[in-house]
């Protein structure tokens, strides 16, 4: 007998050589896709009927400071430079281990609610991230991130905990939680640091997630002390390959996309907070044309300032489209694959794609919605037209975490209280 099944659904697979389904059946047993068709012969414990749904794979957030939901809201419309030293630097330094625990997990009861079945995590206090993570029952890949300014002490220090929590949280919470080493950017990490996190996340087998050139400030910088970009000046060393996963990208010269194709380097775009901190617009158009794999991802909540990425994903496309005077660039279905199978990818994670042998992470869309009717195209419904509301099941490793509408895996109104208490405490901390 099949743990569960789920019926009547359409199937948005994401698979390229299966199509959609419109009366779809799905067969979950051990946490994987044991079948999916039109009919089975399995019978399960639990049977979800998705009549008037969409089944689709899970979204895929793939670069996050999720703590900083604790942040939401409290240092918006400045500039880049003003707002991380004047503002967020200083909060941070005042943030323990339970303020992170309380944020994270706001950030994923917020993640589960709207369709995000996994994300990439850079911040610090990470072992609390991956206690939330394990409670929540979301998937997560980890990384504490590491800033030396060029200080051999503080490297040393950096690079110790990072790989302290590289190897204690590595595979663990049933396999949903990978570690990633962290370095924030090249600007803000020395390029012998840097030498030694790559060897380092080569001789554990980890991926690397790293900011790459967010602001013009940070190309600016590059070029007067190292006399080229964060792109070249990361291929110098050695650092590219398909186990990068770099955020933002936006200052990219045409040079520098072929370099990054060229390597196979993960691209997490993050439009909003891109647009919010006014950092530029990322070229995704021409990346996905060179053969980049371009994913996306929501950034913190400080410079979002929400998780949806149903909104990420719409505003990835428009953006595109406005910045390139083309209605015809990143089509709705380019930019599903960018938040599910390439996202996938960038994660290393057999997910993204509903497909028999594939991780049993998707979600149940309400399609039965004033403003998703009629639809003529689910996909373009689901960039165009949904947002992480209309969400009403999420599923992650076969465990159903919300169910029609109903959070599961965390008390919810828990969550939110102390994270308000959380906040508040916070606040006094930083304003005395």
């Amino acid at each position: 007998m099949a743990d569960m099944i789920i019926k009547n659904a359409y199937i948005l697979t994401m698979d390229p050589s299966a199509g959609d389904i419109k009366n779809g059946v799905m067969v979950i047993e051990n946490g994987m896709i044991k079948e999916i068709g039109t009919s089975t012969q399995c019978s399960a414990e639990k049977v979800i009927d998705a009549k008037g749904s969409v089944l689709m794979p899970g979204l895929i957030n793939t670069h996050c400071h999720a703590g900083m939901t604790i942040f939401r809201g409290y240092a918006d419309d400045m500039q880049l430079q003003d707002w991380l030293e004047n503002h967020i630097w200083p909060a941070e330094a005042q943030l323990t281990d339970e303020d992170i625990y309380a944020g994270t997990r706001l950030a994923c009861l917020e993640m589960i609610r709207s369709g995000t079945v996994a994300f990439a995590d850079m911040y610090i206090h990470e072992n609390k991230v991956a206690q939330a993570v394990n409670e929540a029952g979301i998937r997560a890949a980890l990384s504490y991130g590491m800033i030396d300014f060029g200080d051999k002490e503080k490297a040393d220090k950096e690079l110790k905990e990072g790989s302290a929590f590289v190897k204690e949280w590595n595979g663990k919470a049933d396999g949903r939680i990978d570690t990633m080493y962290g370095p924030h950017a090249p600007n803000t990490c020395s390029r012998d640091f840097l030498i030694r996190v790559k060897e380092q996340a080569v001789k554990d087998n980890v991926k690397i997630h790293i900011h790459v050139l967010e602001t013009e400030a940070e190309l600016n910088y590059m070029k007067e002390n190292f006399g080229v970009c964060s792109i070249h000046f990361l291929k110098g060393i050695d650092f590219w390959g398909p186990d990068i996963l770099a955020a933002h990208c936006v200052w990219l010269s045409d040079g520098d996309i072929k370099i990054l194709a060229e390597y196979d380097v993960n691209i997490s775009h993050n439009p909003i907070s891109n647009m919010k901190l006014a950092s530029g617009i990322c070229p995704v158009a021409k990346l996905l044309d060179a053969g980049a794999n371009v994913c996306i991802g929501t950034d913190g909540c400080a410079s979002n300032n929400n998780l949806d990425m149903f909104e990420e994903m719409r505003t990835a496309a428009l953006l595109q489209k406005v910045s390139m005077m083309d209605p015809t660039v990143l089509p709705a279905r380019k930019v599903l694959e960018m938040a599910t199978i390439n996202g996938a990818k960038a994660l290393g994670i057999k997910s993204g794609m509903l497909k028999e042998g594939y991780n049993a992470d998707m979600i149940i869309v309400d399609m039965n919605k004033p403003h998703l009717t009629p639809v003529y195209d689910v996909a373009s419904h689901l960039v165009y037209a949904a947002s992480g509301k209309d969400v009403k099941t999420t599923i992650v490793n076969g465990k159903v975490l919300m169910e029609e509408g109903k959070v599961l895996s965390l008390d919810e109104q828990e969550v939110i209280d102390i994270a308000i208490q959380r906040s508040k405490e916070l606040i006094l901390k930083i304003n005395n």
